[in-house]
C-alpha cells in the first residue's frame, strides 16, 4: 500500500491533501498518482503531486504510533 500527498492550488491558497494509492511497487503507485492529479486538474483547483511513499498504515493513529511518538 502507497500514500502520495498532493498540493492543491486555488488562487492564492494553497493545501495539502493525501491519498491512499493501490499497487504493487511504487513505480506504479508514481504512475497512478500523477495520473490522477492530471485528471483532478479538470477544475479551478490545481493539483501538484508532491510525494509518493510506502504505508503499512496510513492515516492512522493507534496505540502504536502513539508509543512511538512518546518514546
Amino acid at each position: 500500500m502507497f500514500m502520495a500527498e498532493f498540493k492543491l492550488r486555488f488562487r492564492e491558497r494553497k493545501w495539502y491533501v493525501r491519498r491512499i494509492v493501490e499497487a504493487s511497487s511504487m513505480e506504479e503507485a508514481e504512475e497512478k498518482a500523477r495520473r490522477y492529479a492530471e485528471l483532478m486538474n479538470r477544475g479551478e483547483v490545481k493539483w501538484e503531486l508532491g510525494y509518493v511513499i510506502e504505508a503499512g498504515r496510513p492515516l492512522l493513529i493507534g496505540e502504536e504510533e502513539l508509543e512511538k511518538l512518546s518514546a
